[in-house]
């Protein structure tokens, strides 16, 4: 399970992406070593994208539109060897019940007078096994658990988009 602190850092990480705008790699960057995170060691376009507090992974990731993504991998729960779970039903389910100690996280935190629940594409039902999705600032928050690959573990996720620059 997630702890405590793990959860206070990316809600405190969080609430500093806030206040950048527009949201840049760089910028996401400098937070992430402003709030004592710890790079990982991969930097890309000179910018250090993969970070790591607290037992809670994360990564910046800037595609060709401009979008840039700010990603918190707060629980995982990797595959056994063969590639499957007894019971992956209940991995979901665990996953679930991750996300839902989550959820009051984020909406009792200070970026919750900046929230407005946004409507879940089709997708994000595709993607996800369970979401919640904001808008926040122009942004989209995302909370979720994902299998991305059945060989992939199960994740519950966080990520802060900032839509590229419109035509």
């Amino acid at each position: 399970m997630t702890g405590a602190r793990s959860l206070a850092a990316v809600i405190a990480l969080l609430e500093g992406l806030r206040g950048l705008v527009p949201l840049t790699a760089g910028g996401a960057a400098a937070r992430f070593s402003a709030h004592g995170w710890a790079p990982g060691g991969k930097p890309r376009n000179g910018v250090e994208t993969s970070w790591d507090k607290d037992g809670v992974s994360a990564w910046i990731q800037t595609f060709g539109d401009g979008t840039v993504h700010v990603s918190f991998a707060v629980w995982i729960r990797d595959v056994d060897a063969s590639g499957y779970f007894d019971d992956l039903d209940a991995v979901y389910e665990q996953g679930e019940r991750v996300l839902d100690g989550f959820l009051p996280e984020i909406q009792g935190s200070a970026l919750a007078g900046h929230l407005v629940t946004a409507e879940r594409t089709a997708a994000d039902e595709d993607e996800f096994i369970e979401v919640a999705k904001w808008a926040i600032d122009g942004r989209i928050l995302t909370a979720g658990v994902i299998q991305q690959d059945t060989d992939l573990p199960v994740m519950v996720v966080v990520t802060l988009e900032q839509p590229g620059p419109q035509p």
